[in-house]
């Protein structure tokens, strides 16, 4: 038990430094090669969120273990964009008005339903 303890604590520890390096390194890269601070920070912070699913995915891919690799994708893409879409909302509330989207709307939504559909049946 104290082992695991020890491990869990030294991973923590180990995952903030290698953090910390990451952005730094990336930063004096970027800064190198006149790249802005907002495109350094976005795009540290898209690899970011990003490398968790991208190790899982290939470790499970390895393991031949194609199950995990489709409902790691397809969940954490989900939570992700439910989550921000759920935030935001609840910071700046807007109300939908499908009129102003005219027939873009309409055409959008039956082709996800309809992709939707057809990834259900072909599973």
């Amino acid at each position: 038990m104290i082992l695991q303890i020890v491990l869990l604590v030294g991973g923590l520890i180990l995952l903030v430094k290698g953090a910390d390096w990451l952005v730094d390194g990336a930063s004096v890269l970027a800064k190198k090669n006149n790249i802005s601070d907002l495109a350094i920070g976005l795009t540290i912070v898209a690899f970011g969120t990003s490398a968790p699913e991208l190790v899982v995915n290939a470790v499970a891919a390895s393991g031949n273990y194609p199950e995990i690799v489709f409902g790691n994708v397809i969940g954490s893409n989900n939570f992700n964009l439910l989550a921000i879409l759920g935030i935001a909302g609840l910071i700046t509330p807007w109300q939908f008005n499908p009129a102003r989207c005219g027939k873009r709307f309409h055409f959008h939504f039956w082709l996800q339903l309809s992709c939707s559909f057809w990834q259900i049946i072909t599973f």
